[in-house]
């Protein structure tokens, strides 16, 4: 199939919200080179080898859409501490629910009502969506890109020529330090 590409938005999968139903819908999605070779741009690592998701496509109350699934992607960085290419492994599951942007559900609250109370482990608010699609391809990019580790290093390697010392001279210097050699005439 023949997927929408741009350097915003490389890996692009378009869903009908129309199309979809309360059960849900088993999709495979594989990056393709062009794709590939975007992310790899898109996330600035060396390369991008593998990207691939499986997803279950839903209704979610009335009008909303879920996407949950797992991604996977093979990606190759540069080592933080010798520049060398490191891989890495990413396999993450995800949920992530889409509500049309005129939906009750999309209104925020207004600060009369008090305080607002988020739990940062617990799951995400619904992201709004305007017109009849969403891109799971995009909800797929993102989560890959929350799980690429921002340090990689070559397994072994370590800060080596770092030596801090200990000893009592580690003060922190007195910013008034160059002004005891400082005459008045």
């Amino acid at each position: 199939m023949k997927r929408p590409y741009s350097d915003e938005t490389p890996f692009s999968y378009p869903v009908k919200v129309g199309h979809i139903s309360a059960n849900p819908v088993d999709v495979h999605l594989e990056a393709e080179g062009r794709e590939l070779a975007g992310l790899a741009k898109l996330w600035d690592v060396l390369s991008v080898e593998k990207l691939e998701a499986d997803l279950k496509i839903s209704r979610w109350k009335r009008d909303g859409v879920r996407v949950k699934g797992n991604v996977r992607a093979k990606i190759v960085q540069a080592c933080v501490v010798t520049l060398d290419p490191v891989e890495s492994e990413i396999d993450e599951d995800f949920e992530h629910i889409f509500i049309p942007e005129d939906s009750k559900l999309a209104r925020a609250p207004s600060m009369d009502a008090g305080e607002m109370v988020l739990d940062p482990d617990g799951p995400d608010l619904p992201e709004t969506f305007t017109g009849d699609t969403i891109d799971a391809g995009a909800v797929v990019t993102e989560f890959a890109a929350l799980a690429i580790d921002p340090y990689p290093r070559k397994p072994g390697i370590e800060f080596e020529d770092h030596i801090e010392d200990t000893g009592e001279d580690d003060k922190k210097p007195s910013p008034f330090a160059v002004l005891k050699d400082w005459k008045k005439e």
